[in-house]
């Protein structure tokens, strides 16, 4: 059985378009015919690939990388060996990211996994439902009454869409996900297994035990942003749960109802963020995060991964630890416990 192959570049580049395309500087014109067929790490190379090093802990990877061409700053670009056209940018990763996707754009935004196109005759679709002209239902999902899905969309197999939700043009459900009391923008991503809109965790203590609160808010995702897989996403309980524009959101992330995320944020998997949280614009969470309820996590601030929030965190500001704190004053905490973990080990051995 031959191994097969996932994805195929759309077609192959030479050094010098692969420049002028990224805006960078391609440092010896002679190797403007320098062909590229791929993309691979620098760690790996190979050859006919596209590589990029960044970052002064990445740069010894130049000295030895077998590759067509790379993507490096100018202070690494002496670095290279001969034979692989150097490509200087300031942003080397952005910059093959860009070409990466011009050369593997399938790797770059799902597309249908059976290859029907239109309505498959083995998905339901209400009668009620507004599908508008160049949308993919694939066999299996299930559109609800009165919901409205914009040109481009793609609704992958077993997607289930529910009653009254809206999703705009150009977006991608993906296979197994579901969405309930969901109104999202245009080029929206929701990968497989994804679960949007169901009821948040709402009870109150009763006589004879917890007591559901109803949940009769929705979700409200805005244009380009992106779910992972097996992600959940709590309808409000009265207010809405609120995603801001072009966030992306990792796998197996909880986002708890009425939780605000702002614009342009990065959410790494298995954060848990907590009821009535606010997260402003730009803010970069690790994996593993865990956010109290009812807390605001200021614009710009980075959350090292594994850390516990129980208070709310400035603007612009990066933490850490269980319970989290500014860094530079966990680091000093950390520095002090290890000296005297280690001025007590000392002392007991001197006893023993």
């Amino acid at each position: 059985m031959t191994e097969p192959v996932f994805f195929v570049p759309t077609r192959r580049y030479t050094a010098a378009e692969v420049a002028n395309l990224a805006g960078a500087e391609l440092v010896d014109p002679a190797h403007s015919d320098i062909e590229i067929s791929g993309i691979a790490s620098a760690s790996e190379g190979g050859e006919g690939m596209l590589v990029y090093v960044e970052g002064r802990n990445n740069a010894r990877l130049a000295e030895s990388v077998e590759a067509a061409a790379i993507f490096c700053t100018a202070d690494v670009a002496p670095k290279v060996r001969p034979g692989v056209a150097v490509l200087v940018t300031r942003k080397p990763q952005s910059a093959f990211a860009m070409i990466g996707r011009l050369m593997f754009p399938a790797a770059a935004s799902p597309g249908p996994l059976t290859g029907e196109t239109g309505i498959s005759a083995g998905a339901h679709v209400d009668p009620s439902a507004r599908i508008e002209p160049g949308v993919i239902v694939e066999a299996g999902a299930v559109i609800g009454p009165g919901v409205a899905i914009g040109s481009g969309t793609i609704v992958a197999p077993n997607a289930v869409i529910g009653k009254s939700c809206q999703i705009g043009r150009d977006c991608y459900v993906g296979p197994g996900a579901s969405l309930q009391a969901t109104l999202a923008g245009n080029r929206v991503i929701i990968h497989a297994g994804a679960r949007i809109g169901q009821d948040g965790f709402g009870f109150t203590a009763g006589a004879s035990g917890p007591e559901r609160i109803p949940q009769i808010g929705r979700v409200v995702i805005q244009d380009n942003v992106e779910i992972g897989a097996n992600a959940t996403v709590d309808r409000g309980a009265l207010a809405d749960t609120v995603i801001g524009e072009n966030t992306k959101i990792d796998n197996l992330v909880q986002i708890a109802h009425n939780v605000r995320i702002g614009r342009n944020c990065l959410i790494a998997g298995l954060v848990g963020i907590s009821g009535s949280v606010t997260v402003e614009d730009n803010v970069v969470m690790g994996g593993g995060v865990g956010i109290a309820d009812h807390l605001t996590i200021g614009t710009g601030a980075q959350l090292a991964a594994g850390s516990g929030f129980m208070d709310n965190v400035p603007a612009g500001e990066i933490w850490a630890g269980y319970p989290a704190e500014p860094m530079a004053r966990m680091m000093r905490a950390v520095v002090a416990l290890r000296r005297l973990a280690s001025g007590r080990l000392k002392q007991g051995k001197g006893n023993g």
